[in-house]
């Protein structure tokens, strides 16, 4: 089988490097066609090699994606979403979209992109985290309403959004599972003399320091006990083999809505 040719977006970013690193090691499965980079970056018509710490087959960095590959991996902005969905829809083209901090047009977007085209679209693409997504909702059914429930993730003093999208996507599957609601059960944060806590409600809080990749930690706590359920992002090497085993699995599928639990298998 020939390689999957892929199209980067955001590709001189942190992780748009990464993802094409890990892709150009495996060449037998990857083929690195389009680097893009936002326009007037001072790396364009820059090879990739120079930022990857490997020979990048010719590939530079160019500002526009054109349509000539098999899958795009999108970990850009959310203001070029738009014109890159365009792309792929005009084109019956794959996306596996990583951006975070997407406003509810954009989400609205993808979905409406999923009835032309395979599209995946993940807060997080660690294999790990989709799978304690997975499971977090049968752990809460099981453990009861007994249970409070709290949620903590920590990353670099650079992110711009708060809380995570990964730590809201484990905020819905508990909420999906157990009949909570998004809007009512959950709030993010406290302060002020009087907020005791509500039965049922979800709190989850966001910290920002350092360099920290990444951290996610649900507590579940009752009277007596409680258990820590956490995950841990060491580097950001398992947010881009997570993005390129999506890319592996989404090309070939026919249009529709897809997530990393389909990749995973547990949908």
């Amino acid at each position: 089988m020939a390689p999957i040719r892929l199209a980067v977006c955001g590709a001189a970013g942190r992780m748009g490097l990464r993802i094409m690193a890990l892709a150009l090691a495996e060449k037998d499965k990857y083929l690195i066609c389009q680097a893009i980079d936002r326009p007037g970056s001072p790396r364009l018509g820059v090879d990739i090699s120079a930022h990857v710490g490997m020979p990048g087959g010719g590939v530079v960095f160019t500002p526009d994606l054109e349509p000539d590959y098999d899958v795009l991996i999108d970990f850009s902005h959310p203001s070029a979403l738009s014109g890159n969905l365009a792309v792929c829809r005009q084109f019956g083209l794959p996306a596996v979209i990583g951006t975070t901090g997407l406003s509810q047009k954009e989400m609205d977007d993808i979905t409406a992109a999923s009835n032309k085209i395979p599209i995946l679209q993940a807060n997080n693409t660690s294999v790990g985290v989709n799978w304690l997504v997975g499971m977090l909702g049968t752990m809460a059914n099981q453990l009861g309403s007994d249970y409070e429930i709290e949620i903590v993730e920590m990353h670099h003093n650079k992110k711009k959004d708060a809380p995570s999208g990964t730590a809201l996507t484990l905020a819905e599957a508990i909420c999906t599972a157990t009949g909570r609601d998004m809007r009512t059960d959950v709030i993010y944060g406290r302060h002020g003399d009087e907020t005791p806590r509500q039965h049922g409600q979800i709190g989850i809080h966001a910290v920002r320091m350092g360099d920290v990749v990444g951290e996610h930690t649900v507590y579940f706590s009752t009277g007596g006990e409680r258990v820590e359920v956490r995950h841990v992002a060491t580097n950001r090497d398992t947010f881009a083999r997570g993005a390129l085993r999506a890319a592996a699995y989404l090309f070939g599928k026919p249009a529709g809505r897809y997530t990393m639990r389909h990749v995973l298998q547990m949908s």
